[in-house]
Parts: C-alpha cells; structure tokens; sequence
C-alpha cells in the first residue's frame, strides 16, 4: 500500500515537528555472542595481557540509530533512538548496514494505527531501505559481504543496521544509487503486479491513475509506457502536470478544479480497461462505474481513509463495501471485475516478489523505468518528511538517509524549529484575535437584532393603540 498525492482529508499543518535525537536506549536487541580473538605468537611472550575492563567486548559496545513509532497520533510520535547491542544474525539472515530507507503512504497511516501489518508501538517501521551487506549467517551462499542490496520487508527498515532473511533482499544493478534502490521495491512491485498480473494490461488499452505524482503513481506510469499505445489518465493537482505529462501521462487532470468522471467521459466515452484505486470511499464506485466491459478496477489503498479517528482496517474494508454497493449480479451483469492488493500480505510469497522484482530490475538496466527522487530527509528529519507527504507537495519519492545531520544543520534545524514556533505562536494568536472579533461582532448583531425586535414591538404596539383610539 502506498501513495503521496490522493485528494484526502488533510491532517492539521500544525502538527509539531518531530523531537530531535533522544538520549534514551531503546530495549536492546539480542546479542551475538563472540570469543574474544586469541592472541599474537609475538606479543604473548612481550607483554602483559591488559585488563578486561580496558575493552569492551563488540557487542556491549555496538550501537546504532533507529527511528521508533512510540503510539499512535502525530508527527512526534516517531522518534529517533540509539538501540545497543550487536543484532544476532540466525541461519539465511543477512546484517545490512542502511544506507537509504524510503517513505510510502502506508507508514503515514501506521502512524495513524491503520495499518494492521505493522507490529504495535514501539515499533521501528519502513518497508524498504538500501545498503551493504555487513555480515552473513549460517548457509548463506548467494550473498556475501560487501553486496550493495535493495531491501524489502514488512516493517523495521528506518535504521542504521537491518537484520532480514536473505531472499528479502536484492542485488543491486551496475550504476543504480543508493536512493533508487530504496526508492523502487514497494513502488515498483506495487505497480508492476496490478498492472500486469491483476490488469493483464495490453497494447491500445487505457488506465486511470490516480495520485499519478506520487510513488506508485509514477512508477505505473513508466510501466505503462513499456506497452504500446497505452492511453493514461492521470490525477494530481495543476502544479504537476507538466511532469507527469513528461512522465508519460497522456491525460493530466486536476482533481481539484475538475470532475474526473466528465473529463474522462469526453475523451473516452466507452470508458477504461483498468482504473487504479488508492482512494476507497465514493472514488471506487466512481472507478467502477468508469470501466469498459471486461475492465478491472484494482483497490490497493485507503487515502480517503487517512485522516480522522483510528480505525481497524477491517472495518474500513467493511466501509469501502457498503459505500461501494456492487454485489455479484451487479458484478456478473456489468462484465467488469474488482480486484484487492496489499503488498504487506504477500510478503511470504518470496517467489512471485522475486519474478516481479527481476522483471523491473531487467527494465531498469534497460533504462525503460527510473525511480524519480522529489526530496531526501535525515532520519532526524522525518517528521518533515511526513509532512511534507501527507500535505501531497511531493513528485515522486522521498526517502530518508542514515547519514546523521551536520552541527551546522542541526543549528539551522533548531533555528528554523524556533522560528515555526513563533509563526505558530503569531498565527495562534491571530486566530484567537480574530475568534474575539467574530464574537463580537455577532454580539453586536445580535444586540441590533434585539433592538430591530424591540422597535418592532414597540411599532406594533403604536398600531395597536393607533387602532383603540379610532374605534
């Protein structure tokens, strides 16, 4: 699941950033028990074996950054940690030392609580990150240290060293960076499956993408474009439109100015062979009543869903339905099809990601697809870089880097801390000025409306007297 740019609620812009560093260990992961190495036949004879307690061992010693979902609610609640202690390393796992971690809309609505494939807080979340490959377990064969790989999993990705199973892992291709390999697993696998396994997508057919300036929605794109004469439509604010028609998008259309359903029925009144659905609500029946016979429309997230109370995925499931209201007469009669994706439950099916991620790879190398960056956030920083999703200002990825931030930047991050607080303050003020003015002014309204009626009553009662007197 994922997405950037869906015409969802959005969440209050006045959200605190979140904290900086915090000095306080997370609970230590397990630790790999090692000798300690024998020594030199030279320097047993000359010197004196050094105290213990002058050298720690490895394990007691090695520590590293992760980023900690600590509950449920705003930006704050993620929060940089330093865990210690050597992650243990069983038979087929690798230890990956992160270069690169990326940002998808599902760990905007795990921090919300809706998204159930994550592990309740404190949990380390992200999907995907890029690194070197720093240590192998036990029957480990086909990697070795020192291999650049990308990395997909449920959760746990946002750290410095990330322990997975090796068939979760991929080599990376000649000449791809860091910050496209973490920006292409989710994306990429998200798209390719529903566009050509869900969709069977053909030469001369035509796909609605919404959000088509974010992640999922760019890579669909691109993949479009490796068929013939597929016609896309895409949906994203005015401002994006140059770049996705760039990209590849024959169609730009402003959700927020237009009536997509219109705009596609003028341009293509027959309708669509696939219509991508990251939306759910009201926008899936508009999808589904969009499509051609033998169309398919493919729900694979919950953007309308995002901001509001916390909700368990089943009863939004539960909610897209009844709003959806398409039983299977409906179905059978109208030859279309609706299908569910959810990468997060196909991660133990290692084989069907491993086919789809050697295709994209493939196409990569070919220079047929290219993840496209919009921006690149320190860990310290994710608070930003949430933000900076949620509110849809991005085309394309953004991923975050393990490289911790520089004193300078800390400085001008403090500063510019310092001074959101005081245009928070300011703006905060202003509303509550602007709140007394209102007050005030139905105040007066309503006095003047006492006195209208007073006068009124008085007149009437004129008229009344007016009436004695001549009778």
């Amino acid at each position: 699941m994922s997405g950037e740019d869906a015409p969802a609620q959005q969440q209050n812009a006045e959200e605190q950033k979140q904290q900086q560093e915090t000095k306080t260990p997370a609970e230590s992961p397990k630790t790999e028990s090692k000798p300690d190495p024998p020594p030199s036949s030279a320097s047993t004879e000359a010197a004196t074996p050094a105290p213990a307690a002058e050298k720690a061992p490895e394990e007691d010693t090695f520590s590293y950054r992760a980023l900690v979902l600590t509950g449920y609610g705003g930006y704050d609640k993620v929060k940089l940690q330093v865990k210690k202690g050597k992650p243990a390393l069983k038979s087929g796992e690798v230890m990956v030392r992160v270069k690169i971690c990326g940002l998808n809309f599902a760990d905007l609505m795990a921090r919300q609580g809706l998204y159930d494939r994550l592990p309740s807080p404190p949990v380390t979340p992200g999907m995907e990150c890029s690194g070197i490959i720093e240590a192998v377990g036990e029957d480990v064969t086909d990697r070795k240290v020192g291999d650049k790989v990308l990395v997909l999993n449920r959760s746990g990705m946002w750290q410095e060293v990330v322990v997975v199973a090796t068939t979760h892992t991929f080599l990376m291709p000649e000449g791809m960076s860091f910050e496209e390999a973490a920006a292409l697993p989710v994306n990429y696998i998200t798209a390719y499956l529903m566009l050509f396994d869900f969709g069977h997508l053909r030469p001369n057919q035509s796909v609605l993408i919404h959000m088509a300036a974010g992640g999922v929605g760019i890579a669909a794109t691109q993949l479009c474009k490796t068929v013939n004469d597929v016609t896309v439509f895409g949906t994203a604010s005015a401002s994006k439109h140059e770049v996705i028609s760039q990209g590849g998008v024959t169609h730009p259309i402003d959700y927020r100015t237009r009536d997509y359903v219109e705009e596609i029925r003028k341009i293509s009144p027959k309708g669509l062979d696939i219509v991508l659905d990251p939306l759910g609500g009201s926008d899936t029946n508009k999808g589904y009543n969009l499509l051609k016979p033998m169309g398919k429309l493919i729900s694979y997230g919950a953007a309308n869903m995002l901001a509001g109370q916390k909700k368990n995925l089943f009863v939004v499931a539960k909610t897209w339905y009844q709003q959806f209201s398409v039983h299977t007469l409906s179905l059978i009669q109208g030859n279309r099809s609706v299908c569910g994706f959810h990468l997060g439950y196909l991660d133990s099916e290692t084989e069907l990601i491993a086919q789809a991620m050697a295709a994209i790879m493939d196409l990569y190398r070919q220079g047929k697809i290219k993840p496209r960056i919009d921006s690149t956030y320190h860990l310290e920083q994710v608070g930003d870089a949430m933000r900076r999703m949620q509110e849809r200002n991005n085309i394309g990825k953004i991923i975050l880097t393990t490289e911790p931030m520089k004193e300078e930047e800390k400085k001008e991050e403090a500063k510019k801390d310092e001074e959101k607080k005081k245009d928070d303050k300011k703006k905060d003020e202003k509303k509550k000025e602007d709140k007394k003015k209102d007050d005030a002014k139905k105040e007066e309204k309503k006095e003047e409306k006492e006195e209208a009626k007073k006068d009124d009553k008085k007149a009437e009662e004129k008229k009344e007297e007016a009436k004695k007197e001549e009778n």
